[in-house]
């Protein structure tokens, strides 16, 4: 494993794969960017060449490549490590099944379930009718690994076991469940076309199941099945962080720049399979702010499309609500109902008409304006209006990050409306929304542990650059000299807190200070480190006048004149101190 993890290290750096996921610009000898796995407005994720890492100074995100590929795909070190090695081009061993790796006999079970299914699928004729009637070529089930299981209680056990797989595997796959009352294991899937979910390396970590058929074979009415049965969350599969079809999509959304999300597997086969390569699906299960932030670390922009129905609508109003709180760019791709108010989908339509479905997605148009339109479909009186708008375009509106687009909206439901745009603004003031997946709030600007934050920004870029000049062959700066320096000036109680720094925190500023000073000459970096010092200073000797007006106040309330006589001579002396250091030369 090790070996190739060099081999992949060797042949892959570290700025073409940030690059390949976000935009970088140079910075020093360093590059920067927004960060990828939290809401900026302004660079803090820098990556280093020299050092093959990242390091995020708003989130604390830091690693190599593996672990970035890790967070932005959603992926184990193990899939991380795929997909590098296939971007490498580097041959990973096969697995066997004696493996002792626990989790790797788990993707290992799936992969042979995968084969034994889509071996079943080519000798049954009623499941392929159904799929061919559904519009799929028999490229793309072989391209999706689409598979079928038998109605029986044992057949898919009875296989893996056969293959060295136990029960508990079988289990934790999520292949098997126990009867009520606990006595027999019988197989989850059966008498289901099946088709596989996918990680975003690839490998099969979960199924959706379709039922067949719903009639007993007298012609008895069953009990009504589910008509899509999918896995239970296992150690692989989380269904709130993985979508359906987004390790085919991801390439597609990078060079659009755009994802399209439809709600179920047909869709979303029926629409890569007509072109749509950028397209992915949220398989029958909760849009969830996980899913989101997946896309989102590919592109921002989100096109949502949903069934012509009323249960379809509430979805992706649920579903933008989440998008536009990560301020994500959502627009929505309606499709009407037909002449008789029948409802359709994506697949249907495509199945009818590919070029209609284009055109869906062309005009597309953002969730205020299908919002807007909807209300003034219902020909409301004025009152009722101006409830609707409140209620069910504002909360929208008011999750809108910039102030232009709100002021756009506001003024295109008072020209729509005829509201007053004054009170339009007023209500969008009153307007909260209480979402769990709102960004975190933001840091207090609070004291920790008692140094103000401003004084301990200053120490830590301080010691970022007498650590990093450590750590480098040929210093710019002599370091045992700027330690002397530092001692004499601070004293020793900052030296002991130099001196104490762990590791993991020395890499953290290292980095930073590598960022800011990496790339400059000699005579530069003595200029910031100077320039530090001397902020250090003033801030030092300001917050300690600040602590003494703050006693003299108490003592001024105490009435206690001895104390204020010795906090004032204390006073000016802090101040005679100041301004010689203002005017000292460095």
């Amino acid at each position: 494993m090790s070996t190739s993890v060099e081999k992949i290290k060797d042949r892959l750096n570290i700025v073409d794969v940030v690059g390949s996921y976000i935009k970088l610009e140079k910075s020093g000898n360093s590059l920067k960017a927004k960060c990828p796995f939290h809401n900026e407005k302004t660079p803090s994720f820098f990556v280093s060449p020299e050092r093959e890492s990242y390091y995020c100074f708003g989130c604390g995100a830091k690693g190599d490549i593996f672990s970035f590929v890790e967070q932005m795909e959603g992926l184990d070190f193990r899939g991380a490590l795929k997909l590098l090695a296939d971007r490498a081009g580097v041959e990973l061993e096969a697995f066997s099944s004696q493996e002792k790796d626990s989790k790797s006999r788990i993707f290992l079970l799936l992969e042979e379930a995968t084969k034994y299914f889509q071996n079943c699928l080519q000798n049954e004729k009623a499941p392929l009718a159904y799929l061919e009637k559904r519009g799929l070529t028999k490229k793309t089930i072989k391209d999706w690994r689409i598979g079928f299981v038998k109605d029986d209680w044992r057949t898919v056990s009875n296989f893996l076991q056969k293959r060295g797989f136990t029960e508990k595997e079988l289990e934790r796959a999520g292949l098997t469940k126990k009867s009520d009352d606990g006595k027999n294991v019988y197989d989850r899937f059966r008498g289901r076309i099946m088709f596989p979910i996918f990680d975003s390396a690839g490998r099969v970590v979960a199924y959706s199941g379709r039922i067949l058929v719903d009639d007993l074979p007298d012609g008895r009415q069953a009990v009504k099945p589910a008509k899509y049965l999918n896995s239970p969350e296992t150690e692989l599969f989380t269904k709130s962080k993985i979508l359906y079809g987004f390790d085919r999509a991801k390439q597609a959304i990078r060079k659009f720049d755009y994802s399209v999300l439809v709600e179920g597997q047909m869709d979303l086969l029926m629409c890569h399979q007509a072109g749509f390569a950028n397209t992915v699906a949220s398989s029958g299960t909760a849009l969830t702010s996980e899913h989101l932030k997946l896309i989102k670390r590919i592109s921002n922009k989100v096109m949502m499309a949903f069934d012509a129905d009323k249960a379809g609508q509430k979805a992706v109003e649920r579903a933008w609500m989440l998008a536009i709180s990560q301020g994500m760019e959502v627009k929505v791709a309606s499709i009407k109902a037909g002449p008789n108010g029948e409802k359709s989908d994506p697949a249907e339509l495509i199945l009818k008409d590919k070029d209609e479905w284009k055109n869906v997605l062309k005009n597309s148009v953002h969730i205020v304006d299908f919002l807007l339109e909807n209300v003034l479909a219902e020909k409301l009186d004025a009152r009722k209006l101006g409830i609707a708008v409140r209620e069910r375009i504002l909360p929208y509106i008011s999750l809108v990050d910039s102030d232009i687009e709100k002021s756009q909206y506001v003024s295109k439901i008072s020209d729509r409306t005829g509201i007053k745009e004054e009170a339009v603004w007023e209500d969008l003031k009153k307007v909260k929304v209480n979402i769990e997946s709102l960004e975190e709030k933001s840091k207090q600007n609070t004291e920790e542990n008692g140094v103000p934050l401003r004084l301990d920004e200053i120490e830590r870029r301080i010691c970022g650059i007498v650590c990093w000049q450590k750590s480098l062959k040929e210093p710019g700066l002599s370091v045992e000299g700027l330690i002397r320096e530092l001692k004499d000036k601070f004293g020793d109680e900052f030296m002991s807190k130099l001196n104490q720094i762990p590791e993991d925190k020395q890499n953290e500023i290292i980095f930073e200070a590598e960022s800011y000073c990496g790339g400059l000459d000699k005579e530069e970096i003595f200029k910031i480190k100077n320039d530090l010092v001397r902020e250090f200073m003033l801030e030092k000797y300001k917050n300690e006048q600040e602590n003494i007006m703050i006693e003299l106040k108490k003592a001024e309330k105490d009435k206690d004149e001895e104390k204020k006589i010795a906090l004032a001579k204390r006073f000016n002396d802090i101040s005679k101190k100041l301004n010689e250091f203002r005017n000292t030369k460095f």
